[in-house]
């Protein structure tokens, strides 16, 4: 599909849908393409500038969206660091521990290797591996 501003002889612009250049060449040969002003089929195509993303413009859409989800991990962070307490490389036994003897705890946080994630998870202990963004890094 392309859309192309045409002008009538009548002086009006007004805006319309082809199924492509040809197609239009072909409506126009054929005197189909009227004026929804005057209904004139003295219609011609305008000069136009095609809508198109440039690099400069998706860099920068990609840039913003990198830039809300590092400012959301970094808030969830702040919140973890806040509201959970941190066990350091003794997440394992510590979620475990509290899985099986029911304890009552609040949130905890730690690290874990992927290894020893898969088999909390394989126990049917919910965890999640979260990025632990720095707000300095870039």
């Amino acid at each position: 599909m392309i859309k192309y501003n045409l002008t009538c002889k009548c002086g009006k612009t007004f805006e319309s849908w082809f199924s492509s250049s040809d197609g239009y060449d072909t409506l126009w040969k054929q005197k189909l393409i009227n004026c929804i002003y005057c209904n004139s089929t003295s219609v011609k195509k305008s000069v136009m500038a095609p809508n198109l993303l440039n690099k400069a413009n998706v860099v920068s859409k990609n840039e913003k969206f990198e830039k809300k989800i590092k400012k959301q991990l970094v808030e969830l962070r702040k919140y973890l660091e806040k509201n959970c307490k941190n066990v350091g490389d003794n997440f394992s036994h510590e979620v475990r521990s509290i899985h099986y003897d029911k304890k009552t705890s609040q949130g905890i946080y730690g690290t874990a290797t992927p290894e020893e994630t898969s088999e909390l998870l394989e126990e049917g202990i919910d965890v999640a591996t979260i990025p632990w963004v720095n707000e300095t890094e870039n």
